[in-house]
């Protein structure tokens, strides 16, 4: 089994692009392959993200996910800053239902901090 540190995380976009050029690559894919495109094609739009107004892009992705891993008590989770990076929760409450997956402890403020980086990466 891979270790934490050989995952990789990308984005949404980043998954619509790689399969897209797929795609164009070998003019076809699987069944399944069309499912997951469509999916990260919606999810890579505006209409996707919780707020129906933020548009995923893999250069805000990446640099947020960069921001995220230097917090304290989120860096020993690469996969909870690859979800926030990827969704970009601006409400405390959506913060807590990521967060607790992994019984992150943070309380208000720490999470209000979170959200300022988010805000200052994606707004």
């Amino acid at each position: 089994m891979a270790d934490r540190a050989d995952r990789e995380f990308i984005d949404y976009a980043s998954v619509r692009d790689l399969l897209m050029d797929a795609r164009v690559r070998r003019g076809d894919i699987s069944y399944e392959q069309t499912m997951a495109l469509q999916h990260a094609e919606w999810k890579a739009s505006a209409a996707g993200h919780p707020t129906g107004d933020l548009k995923t892009d893999p250069k805000v992705f990446n640099n947020l996910f960069d921001a995220l891993m230097e917090n304290e008590k989120l860096n020993q989770h690469p996969d909870i800053c690859s979800k926030i990076a990827e969704l970009s929760p601006l409400i405390v409450a959506d913060m807590r239902v990521i967060i607790a997956s992994k019984r992150i402890a943070m309380d208000t403020t720490e999470i209000e901090e979170v959200i300022t980086i988010i805000r200052q990466h994606v707004l």
